[in-house]
């Protein structure tokens, strides 16, 4: 019992140990190492939090959108009470850090403007949801599926299989084309061009049935054939349907079956599918003379 005991008053003059002892602050080792404990424990707590609460969020059919923030302000709420304990346990008012605030303030302003606007720009985006996790946009000449809303930057899988970056603030600044904002129903359409003298009634009522035969083209709003033009070598043709596409692969699907469709159903029908052509008239009347 009195080497346990020993040991003990050893170990509590070893946590005894003051480390800094000014006129506000007095902090000892003991104190040092139960907040980094504290601070590991409620950074263990806090995961296990959001981990079990987005579980049950998302068997309950919430979307990724509200089950990020959520999950964003739980983390966020419960290391902020972590580190108000820590100063707790540490002795260190708040009111400590008056002094520092404006020279933070200042160094904050120059050097990390960036990283707090589009930290402030993620937040916006969560909240006012003008892009959403599983959107497919158009930034520019970049087209892609949202993956994820990030503190600092959103990631983008592009329709070619690349992870594309974006700052926050981007695409706040920026016009951006959502595709599925309200809906993911899209326009979509196919130009053909057929050799003159083509019976155009004709042509037009089988374009018709083709989209309609489609099974991804819609009944409402019906799809429209419009003669576009008198164009240098065919006759121009364009068909409008409307389908349900959150991305760019299955627009080009539908159009490339429709496409395979009209190819045959128009060699069916004897419509020739007119191409580039350029006529010479030759002048009987011209005499080739010798020099």
């Amino acid at each position: 019992m009195e080497n346990v005991e020993s040991v003990m008053d050893q170990a509590g003059a070893v946590l005894d140990i003051t480390l800094i002892d000014s006129a506000t602050v007095t902090l000892t080792l003991g104190q040092v190492l139960l907040a980094a404990v504290a601070f590991i424990v409620g950074l263990f707590v806090a995961r296990i939090v959001e981990g079990v609460v987005g579980g049950r969020m998302r068997r309950a059919d919430f979307g990724p959108d509200m089950l990020q923030l959520v999950r964003r302000l739980l983390f966020y709420g419960l290391m902020a009470m972590v580190a108000l304990a820590v100063l707790s346990i540490l002795g260190i008012p708040l009111t400590a850090f008056a002094f520092v605030s404006g020279a933070i303030a200042i160094g904050v302003g120059f050097g990390a403007q960036n990283i707090i606007n589009n930290f402030i720009s993620g937040w916006i985006l969560m909240g006012e949801r003008p892009i959403r996790i599983g959107d497919y946009i158009e930034l520019g000449d970049v087209r892609g599926r949202v993956e994820a809303i990030n503190n600092r930057s959103t990631r983008i899988l592009r329709t070619d299989g690349v992870h594309l970056l974006v700052p926050n603030s981007q695409l706040l600044e920026t016009t951006v084309v959502n595709w599925t904002l309200v809906d993911d129903l899209s326009r979509s359409d196919v130009q053909v061009g057929v050799a003159y003298g083509a019976p155009v009634r004709q042509v037009k009522a089988l374009l018709l049935e083709i989209c309609r035969e489609h099974p991804a083209v819609l009944d409402q709003p019906e799809p429209e054939v419009f003669f576009q033009d008198f164009g240098a070598s065919a006759l121009l043709f364009r068909a409008y349907f409307w389908l349900h596409a959150s991305s760019e692969g299955g627009r080009r699907r539908v159009c490339s079956d429709l496409r395979f469709a009209i190819d045959e159903v128009f060699a069916e029908h004897g419509i020739v599918i007119a191409f580039p052509q350029r006529d010479v008239h030759v002048d009987g009347s011209l005499v080739l003379r010798r020099s």
